[in-house]
């Protein structure tokens, strides 16, 4: 296409602010935050550019490249792509924006073209992607003329007359998973969760809940990182290409580092066994002061041998209070579940979340 550049977009280095560098950057945080009041009239989940400016410059977990998209000089997309490097070393993880100014003229095609390049040149077989989109009438995504592309290998399905659906067939990606996007009103009457606290904890005894903001205390961070690599193995994955991560008390430590480096507070409340100490299940909900009436629901894990004892509920429960008191300003909660994770989708809806969007996860195969 005349006029269009396709350029990487270089790792941001302190100072870079004012720079051609700072400002690439910029650029894409720019077209994703123009992404996001379009389709959801705010911010709430989109990235800071503090964020962005530590997360752009890869880990010795993952290598993280991003690509800018300029047509007559004036930004028009962006896409990255994010290499694993310790597990997963077969997949790139691929996301393609298109501003809206700028669609049907062929430039997501050029930049996924770019992404999946770079994704073949580190040997990688399978490329996966996702896009969410908000609740809506469901008579009016699908409507009587109109079809549901159902998950390959999990449940739930998206209607196939979204221009993303029709984007990724186009593309040769397959749906694997579909999540449900969900959000809890702040505060939560707390007679609910002294009511939903009480009927759980006829089932938990034996255990304790711990928590801590920020850093994990060090007698319990081995035994943390022994639940965040059971994170990548018991949760719902349908046909997606997932491996076991492997965990380490520096792997969290360096997590850790990495999100005060972005401004991002994490709150964790976990559950000990009385008899051997281990931690049983864990919840981390995220806090940024540039969006500080906003809390993002992140990991959420109940050991495959401690369960039925509804701990995840004790843990969910345990964080939104502790949350409430150190962040009054939080409006809401955001959290999302695959449409097969039944236990959680019901513990959630027990809470009061209510339904707020839905993600199709896609996959591509090479061989």
């Amino acid at each position: 296409m005349k006029g269009l550049a396709i350029t990487a977009v270089a790792v941001h280095e302190p100072g870079d602010e004012g720079t051609e560098r700072g400002a690439d950057l910029r650029a894409c945080r720019d077209l994703r935050d123009a992404h996001h009041l379009a389709k959801w009239g705010n911010l709430d989940r989109g990235s800071t550019l503090r964020e962005d400016q530590e997360y752009w410059r890869g880990t010795e977990y993952e290598e993280r490249l991003q690509f800018l998209a300029r047509l007559d000089g004036v930004p028009a997309g962006t896409c990255s792509v994010v290499l694993p490097l310790k597990e997963n070393t077969g997949v790139a993880w691929i996301e393609v924006l298109v501003d809206a100014r700028f669609r049907r003229q062929g430039i997501g095609r050029r930049l996924l073209a770019v992404a999946e390049e770079k994704g073949r040149g580190r040997e990688r077989k399978v490329f996966e992607g996702y896009c969410e989109e908000p609740v809506q009438p469901w008579d009016e995504l699908v409507g009587p003329d109109h079809e549901e592309l159902p998950a390959k290998s999990g449940s739930g399905g998206v209607p196939l007359n979204l221009a993303s659906t029709r984007f990724a067939l186009a593309c040769g990606y397959e749906l694997e998973q579909v999540e449900r996007s969900s959000r809890l009103a702040l505060p939560v009457d707390p007679g609910l969760l002294a009511t939903l606290e009480a009927g759980a904890l006829v089932h938990a005894r034996g255990y304790r809940v711990v928590g801590w903001e920020g850093s994990c205390p060090a007698p319990l961070v081995d035994a943390y990182a022994v639940l965040k690599g059971r994170m990548s193995a018991d949760v719902p994955t349908a046909g997606l290409e997932a491996e076991i991560e492997e965990w380490d008390a520096a792997r969290v430590r360096d997590e850790e580092q990495r999100w005060a480096r972005s401004g991002v507070i994490p709150l964790v409340a976990a559950v000990q066994h009385a008899g051997t100490g281990e931690l049983a299940a864990y919840t981390v909900l995220s806090y940024r002061p540039e969006r500080p009436h906003v809390l993002i629901q992140e990991d959420t894990l109940v050991a495959g041998p401690h369960r039925g004892h509804r701990l995840g509920l004790l843990v969910k429960i345990a964080n939104i209070r502790r949350a409430q008191e150190i962040w009054p300003a939080a409006a809401s909660v955001i959290t999302w579940n695959a449409s097969e994770n039944r236990h959680m989708l019901a513990i959630n809806i027990s809470l009061g979340f209510k339904p707020a969007g839905f993600e199709g996860e896609w996959q591509k195969r090479l061989e």
